[in-house]
């Protein structure tokens, strides 16, 4: 009977994630190097899928490699990607290597993001995001989108709110299609509620949506690109990428360099223990998940 129910259950898994990816069984069939018959038998319940015939399977689906160990794991077999912990040895060359990409990147903002937009690391830059938010949106583990589109937090000073929140809305809408999700779903539905209504307009660069920030110094106008480990084999490190911030204007170019240079100017004031806290706290990896 066990065995029974975890047929039925990756069968019925599968059927669901072909749909999801708008596929019929000949084309998936033809994808994994498979039969339609095959594939109708494991659908239905009908014959016991082997390791390497689910793993061709998720892979021609485009499942996250979390998402192919689970479906590995209804069929009663063993995840096969790793998920280590960043504070584990093995991720170590990860970490030194983000950290010198966030230094890099300055007097430019850069984060790196685990999923649902938890932060696990920034560079000094990123305090022009945190300027005026209210303090229970920065405990940590800090949530990068609930800053960007809470009213106490960006939103107040992002002058397009509404065409630039309804475009992190979108992307992430796009993202919960990829990969259904109901956590997902009920925390972009949060997010939506924090971003008003309003026509498509001609705020764009022609390739891009800037953001229009407000800041002490004057209105930054930033874009932002995502990096991501395409051939990670590990769970955390697949789900990471880097957001970094670039200016779309030469006068924002201007204010973030002017903003760094009076930074390293009040830490170069502070006493030296005080400067090395603040640089831990700034580059530590955040390890929880």
């Amino acid at each position: 009977m066990s065995s029974t129910i975890e047929q039925s259950g990756v069968g019925a898994e599968l059927r669901r994630w072909r749909r999801a990816r708008r596929l019929s069984q000949l084309e998936l069939a033809a994808l994994a190097d498979t039969t339609q018959r095959h594939l109708s038998f494991i659908e239905s319940g009908r014959s016991q899928p082997g390791r390497a015939i689910l793993i061709r399977l998720a892979e021609s689906l485009r499942l996250s490699l979390r998402e192919r160990n689970d479906l590995l794991g209804k069929a009663g077999y063993a995840p096969v990607f790793a998920e280590s912990g960043l504070e584990e040895s093995a991720l170590r060359p990860v970490r030194t290597a983000l950290e010198q990409i966030l230094h890099g990147h300055l007097p430019y903002p850069a984060l790196v993001i685990a999923p649902y937009g938890r932060v696990v690391a920034a560079n000094d830059a990123v305090e022009v995001f945190t300027e005026d938010a209210a303090p229970e949106l920065l405990v940590p583990p800090v949530n990068m989108l609930r800053l960007m589109l809470h009213p106490d937090g960006m939103a107040r000073r992002v002058r397009n709110l509404p065409e630039w929140g309804r475009h992190v809305i979108e992307n992430l809408r796009a993202r919960a299609q990829r990969s259904p999700n109901p956590r997902l779903d009920a925390f972009t539905d949060e997010l939506a509620t924090y971003v008003p209504q309003a026509p498509v307009g001609p705020d764009h660069l022609g390739f891009s949506v800037p953001m229009r920030l407000a800041s002490a110094d004057g209105e930054l106008r930033l874009i932002t690109t995502l990096t991501s480990f395409a051939t990670a084999t590990d769970i955390t490190l697949a789900e990471l990428h880097l957001e970094a911030f670039l200016p779309a204007d030469q006068a924002t170019a201007e204010l973030l360099r002017i903003r760094g240079e009076r930074h390293r100017g009040d830490r170069r004031a502070s006493s030296p223990r005080a400067s090395e806290e603040l640089k831990q706290r700034q580059f530590r990896i955040d390890p929880r998940r």
